[in-house]
């Protein structure tokens, strides 16, 4: 074809048009692509990219971190930083609240004009209002409505408030226990903001279930928006509740290891069960805080023995096993949250934890103790869990850990993947390979440098995978 002078011209200029559209067409179908993916939850991208159903559940596991954020978090805090630094308080504020937002959440809601920004933001059961303004910021949560003022309920809230760093327990207009924090703005720099944001959301979702099961003559005020989960997941979580501690209790009771003897192999298999339960069913209330007080109970320095440990968990899963279906049922729901609990740390810290425990497998292993050696990388996975927001690739292949141990509770809730058939014992090896491939290559672009030996696996039995799984972790290269 041959184009002349101005049409030479034209025809190249249309050429460069239509390249850029494409191109951005195409920049922007893979943002969205890879924004939906990194947006959906573990289990359910799992599903996915083992390709058995286009069926994939969304089922809320393990407790909330706000340490993975997106380059827009990050982006957001450093120009809150600057506009901060400028004297731009309201500007610098409404960056703030988007480094804060998190969209699968929807946890952060704010509106601003020329003299304030209104916010308020979610965590757990609770809703946390605020307003900032040229001059002053002020944060408030209600916690609970005493019916009358109790003597032992302002005691309890005055010395809580010698704990406090940054807010403090008070009584609203209304009468309402609530925690406040409040600054001038010119001292209110986002660094100084997120502390007490999340001093007081946590203090405020926590303590509400603290003092009511304190004080009973106090009205529980849930003012933050819940999600109702539909009753077959429900009825799946609560038998898988029940069931496991009755199984773990069976265990324990007809054990070959004398439990007196030896009371380290039954911590594990209590410690593997309560994080187990925790990250699993998510749960809310009364059982969250159970296994929260068995965790406090157990690393606490209060001298009592390890076998006094274990028995005083046994009772508290004596507790939870007696509970009715029902009051199971009232406390399954799935919250909004803005601030995590569990510390974020390095890949050496899993490293060193995993270097710590997993030898003490050896010997149970050697000694037929199947149960007992399972459970330790079980609690490994569990604890890390529990604790910790490691980087995103390590967390990710705990997660997976799971998904291959406990088929039959993901089947139930209608995943669709197959790591493991305990009918017959066998570890399909490929799909678990594939899946530890798949986790590598998500996370190529933070850790461009990312490797996992999966062919050092070991798929003769479970516990024999459980051990190289860890060890494979504890070997990742690349973080």
């Amino acid at each position: 074809m041959i184009v002349s002078g101005g049409n030479n011209r034209r025809y190249r200029f249309c050429v460069r048009i239509t390249r850029v559209v494409i191109t951005q067409g195409i920049y922007l179908t893979i943002k969205a692509i890879a924004n939906e993916w990194s947006n959906m939850r573990f289990f359910d991208r799992l599903a996915r990219m083992m390709g058995k159903s286009n069926h994939v559940p969304m089922i809320k596991m393990g407790r909330y971190s706000d340490a993975y954020k997106h380059p827009g978090n990050y982006a957001a805090w450093e120009s809150a930083l600057a506009l901060f630094d400028e004297g731009k308080y309201l500007d610098a504020y409404s960056r703030f609240l988007e480094y804060l937002r998190d969209p699968v959440e929807d946890n952060v809601r704010y509106s601003c004009n020329e003299e304030t920004v209104h916010f308020e933001l979610f965590q757990g059961s609770k809703r946390v209002i605020g307003t900032a303004g040229a001059h002053k910021v002020r944060v408030e949560a209600k916690i609970a409505r005493p019916q009358e003022l109790l003597v032992g309920l302002m005691h309890s809230l005055v010395e809580k408030n010698y704990a406090l760093k940054f807010c403090r327990f008070a009584l609203d207009g209304d009468g309402d226990v609530c925690i406040i924090f409040d600054s001038f703005t010119l001292d209110g720099s986002p660094y100084k903001l997120y502390h007490a944001l999340k001093e007081l959301a946590s203090n405020a979702d926590k303590l509400d279930d603290l003092l009511l099961d304190e004080f009973s003559r106090l009205q529980k005020i849930s003012d933050a928006p819940i999600e109702e989960i539909p009753l077959a997941e429900k009825e799946v979580k609560y038998r898988f509740v029940v069931g496991e501690i009755q199984k773990t209790k069976a265990a324990m009771e007809d054990g070959p290891v004398n439990k007196s003897q030896y009371p380290g192999a039954y911590a594990y298999l209590l410690l593997h069960l309560m994080y187990k339960l925790d990250y699993l069913t998510e749960p809310q209330g009364v059982m969250m805080e159970t296994l929260e007080r068995m965790h406090r109970i157990f690393f606490s320095s209060d001298g009592k023995s390890p076998i006094e440990k274990n028995r005083i968990l046994d009772k508290e899963l004596d507790g939870l096993v007696a509970r009715t279906r029902d009051l199971y049922f009232k406390e399954m729901y799935n919250v909004r949250c803005t601030f995590g609990i569990t510390t974020p740390v390095h890949h050496e810290r899993i490293v060193h934890f995993i270097e710590a425990e997993l030898p003490n497998m050896d010997w149970y292993l050697d000694n037929g103790h199947e149960a007992i050696a399972l459970a330790i990388p079980g609690y490994i996975v569990g604890y890390s869990l529990f604790n910790y927001a490691p980087p995103r690739p390590v967390k990710n292949l705990l997660q997976l850990f799971y998904a291959v141990t406990e088929p039959k509770y993901f089947a139930d809730l209608g995943y669709t993947f197959v790591f493991y058939s305990p009918d017959t014992r066998v570890l399909h090896a490929r799909a678990i390979k594939k899946a530890v491939a798949q986790i590598i290559e998500e996370n190529r672009i933070a850790f461009p440098k990312l490797r996992a030996a999966s062919d050092s696996l070991n798929f003769v039995s479970l516990s024999a995978f459980a051990k190289s799984f860890l060890l494979m972790i504890k070997d990742l290269q690349g973080l």
